[in-house]
């Protein structure tokens, strides 16, 4: 089989999923973000930190965003995206908060992962995102040092990665669960969408080898367009208020940054 037909078939894994991301598509409001908004600050008081949104009730604080920029270096998708701006970062963060006050509001325990399941995606990330791979993160010294390099501790990164895993378990169980496929979607995708991107004298892989992905295409594919209806919902019936001007994401910049988690 030609060795680019992976590529071909596009994001199919489970680090696909669209959170405006995780994914994001991709965790929770990171560290102090789950500070409630202060009232007063007494007028001696040196202002380290500050609000700059409010998701229902919950604040987001500009250090968070900060963070957020750090932590985007971990995220595989990002790859060719550039540096994560401010604007994006507190999309992403809203979008968090909305998505983890729904699984606490509906008690779902069941998507919290193990300290296995994070110690395995961490290990991942070692081996495979590119800036880690440059500074030898496989080894202790070398992750040392990339940890160092971007800023970042290692209970920061851990609950970044635990985070992210319980949304995508959380979208899992929420929107995958009783979504079927047909056949002749598959076909159809095999014969308008795949084939055509095979030059002629090419070796083409036979529908039924390729099957099994092109079906997790599309459900992932049908899964991204219920999340995102949901989360379109969640933020209209949300009270979301963001509090620096600056950080407003306008709607010509909307559509260009990818998706994380």
């Amino acid at each position: 089989m030609n060795n680019r037909f992976p590529n071909r078939l596009g994001t199919w894994q489970r680090t696909g999923l669209t959170l405006a991301c995780f994914f994001a598509v991709c965790g929770a409001v990171i560290g102090s973000a789950q500070t409630n908004v202060p009232t007063t600050t007494p007028a001696s008081a040196t202002v380290l930190d500050r609000v700059v949104a409010v998701v229902n009730n919950h604040a987001i604080l500009s250090s968070d965003i900060d963070d957020e920029i750090r932590l985007a270096i971990l995220d595989p998708g990002r790859g060719g995206l550039g540096v994560l701006t401010p604007q994006h970062a507190l999309e992403q963060l809203i979008a968090r908060a909305l998505i983890q006050q729904q699984i606490r509001e509906e008690d779902m325990q069941a998507v919290q992962p193990a300290q296995t399941d994070v110690d395995a995606r961490l290990e991942e990330i070692r081996k495979q995102v590119p800036a880690c791979v440059r500074q030898n993160c496989v080894t202790a010294a070398g992750w040392k040092a990339f940890l160092a390099a971007h800023n970042l501790a290692q209970d920061q990164v851990e609950n970044y990665l635990r985070n992210r895993l319980e949304i995508l378990r959380f979208i899992e169980q929420r929107f995958r669960q009783g979504i079927r496929i047909e056949q002749p979607e598959i076909e159809a995708y095999y014969h308008k969408t795949l084939l055509p991107q095979y030059a002629k004298g090419e070796a083409v892989p036979a529908l039924s080898e390729v099957a099994p992905r092109i079906e997790e295409i599309l459900l992932q594919q049908r899964v991204n367009v219920l999340f995102d209806n949901w989360l379109a919902e969640l933020r209209k019936q949300g009270n979301i208020e963001v509090l620096d001007p600056a950080l407003e994401l306008s709607d010509a910049s909307a559509g260009t940054e990818g998706s994380d988690q």
